[in-house]
């Protein structure tokens, strides 16, 4: 069974989708963490955001991969190159870069391809942007979470202050606005909702909710 979650930046996928995995016992796939790591290899090698040719050959030439701790569901590292880039691909700079890398039809050609075979290992939760409409169109569950533009800023900026880097919430709020309009206009599979998703608003609402929600779900779809 394939679960997929989508929704904006800061919208609660993958602290929702993590949730999910461990309720229901299934894998767990950030695909984010996969073009996040691509974009930081970029950043680290010096490939312009624009190079379409160049980021093309880092994605291919260098899959993304996952570690797995005590049996867990959950993955405890991701790597690229042969770097550990968990903690990494989650700083300002790789915010900047990722959409437009993630913009690449090449790289996101890259990216699918790995994803369908990492997912297809197991029953598996995949969270992302183009989730429930290109990756896996035919997935038995598809949900689209979103969540207020102030809510939204505000995990973000607890999250960027939790790693260490004191932001103001309105300086998050504008990152979050032009990663939202880049992502939705972008000509390679652009951030939608797909005709048969389930959306969730989960302003205001506890994980544990947005959870229960999901999992009533996928029970009446097995």
């Amino acid at each position: 069974m394939i679960i997929a979650i989508d929704g904006p930046a800061a919208s609660g996928k993958s602290t929702v989708a993590k949730a999910v995995a461990r309720r229901l016992g299934m894998h767990y796939l950030d695909t984010g963490a996969m073009y996040r790591a691509v974009a930081w290899l970029a950043l680290e090698r010096g490939v312009p955001a624009d190079d379409a040719g160049q980021l093309a050959a880092l994605a291919f030439a260098h899959p993304v991969t996952f570690a797995y701790e005590d049996a867990s569901t959950l993955p405890t590292g991701v790597y690229i190159a042969d770097r550990d880039v968990t903690v990494a691909i989650r700083q300002p700079e790789v915010d900047a870069a990722v959409s437009a890398v993630a913009s690449v039809p090449e790289v996101r050609a890259a990216m699918v391809s790995q994803q369908r075979r990492l997912a297809g290992e197991d029953d598996t939760v995949v969270e992302g942007r183009d989730i429930g409409t290109v990756v896996f169109p035919d997935a038995e569950l598809k949900v689209f979470l979103t969540a207020s533009a102030d809510e939204r800023a505000r995990r973000r900026r607890i999250d960027l202050v939790g790693a260490g880097h004191d932001v103001e919430t309105n300086e998050v709020r504008e990152r979050l606005e032009r990663r939202d309009y880049a992502d939705s206009t972008r000509e390679a599979s652009p951030l939608d909702i797909a005709e048969d998703a389930q959306r969730l608003d989960t302003t205001g609402l506890p994980v544990e909710e947005v959870v229960e929600r999901i999992a009533i779900l996928a029970g009446e779809r097995r």
